[in-house]
């Protein structure tokens, strides 16, 4: 009987799937912690072994997507997180932001720090959220990453003609309410206003910001902005939702007597590549309910 020959074609590719392989289990096997909500959406859509993540039960009812698995343990708040908790979960590696770069020191005791900087002032966000995927995604050896980024800048891309005939060229003024008489509006360096850049729209709020929003900004300033589409982005104050959209200054709003007002479901305000792609899908859904009546 005669042996069949390894040739070198066979072994080369048998050495590149077992590769893959090993990759995709290290990637799996990696056990990561996060204090940080735009990496741990990043985390999560990569498939990356999160182990514990701060604030998850508000997680799931503000950015909703990616489902966070039942094992992951919670932190507690963000601003004050459980560091037994976090050593009890035993992570090899911990990846954390310039907004809780303070908690190094502690969690360098704990494991291997890995920081990403996705919201700096006046800077937009959307690339640097690319940049921290793909390097994420290589830390963690896991294929997924690249795929993300790829196919969510195709998506924006298609969404271009779509939104340049649904908005008959009109700016979009994307807020979110703190009360009846006060808004949060995102400006250009946040993930909403880098969203409209690329999807080809004009954000109507001219103004600065900090950290990607400012509030509080007067409810009256609104009819400063008569041509604007709102788009009204939870989670916001039940109560001030309803007592607002009662109200007479609402109703005499151009935006709302001309049906120029969309209401998303709730989405990460501080988010990476999934909430901006929750964004994006939402206006999209938006835009086609108001073209079809």
């Amino acid at each position: 009987m005669n042996t069949p020959r390894l040739t070198r074609r066979a072994f080369v590719a048998g050495a590149a799937a077992l590769a893959a392989g090993s990759a995709c289990a290290q990637s799996s096997q990696t056990r990561v912690a996060t204090l940080d909500w735009a990496l741990l959406e990043t985390l999560l859509a990569i498939g990356a072994n999160v182990v514990a993540a701060t604030e998850l039960r508000q997680f799931r009812q503000v950015a909703v997507t990616p489902e966070v698995p039942s094992a992951v343990a919670d932190l507690g708040l963000r601003g004050t997180p459980n560091f037994e908790v976090l050593r009890f979960s035993r992570p090899d590696l911990i990846f954390n932001s310039n907004f809780y770069a303070w908690a190094n020191p502690l969690m360098s005791r704990i494991a291997t720090i890995d920081s990403h900087t996705i919201y700096v002032p006046g800077e937009r966000p959307y690339g640097k959220a690319e940049q921290a995927t793909l390097a994420i995604g290589e830390r963690l050896q896991t294929p997924a990453a690249k795929p993300l980024v790829e196919n969510l800048s195709a998506k924006l891309e298609a969404y271009k003609s779509t939104f340049a005939t649904a908005t008959d060229g009109r700016p979009v003024l994307p807020i979110n309410l703190g009360d009846a008489r006060h808004y949060r509006v995102f400006g250009s360096d946040s993930m909403f206003g880098d969203v409209l850049r690329r999807v080809g729209l004009s954000n109507a709020w001219k103004g600065a910001t900090s950290y990607s929003a400012t509030a509080p900004v007067g409810i009256e300033t609104l009819a400063a902005m008569p041509d604007a589409w709102i788009v009204l982005i939870p989670p916001h104050p039940q109560d001030a939702y309803q007592t607002l959209t009662r109200s007479a200054f609402w109703k005499a709003l151009p935006a709302v007597r001309e049906g120029r007002v969309l209401t998303t479901g709730s989405i990460n305000p501080y988010g990476a590549l999934p909430a901006a792609s929750r964004f994006a899908d939402f206006l999209a859904e938006g835009f086609l309910r108001v073209k079809n009546g």
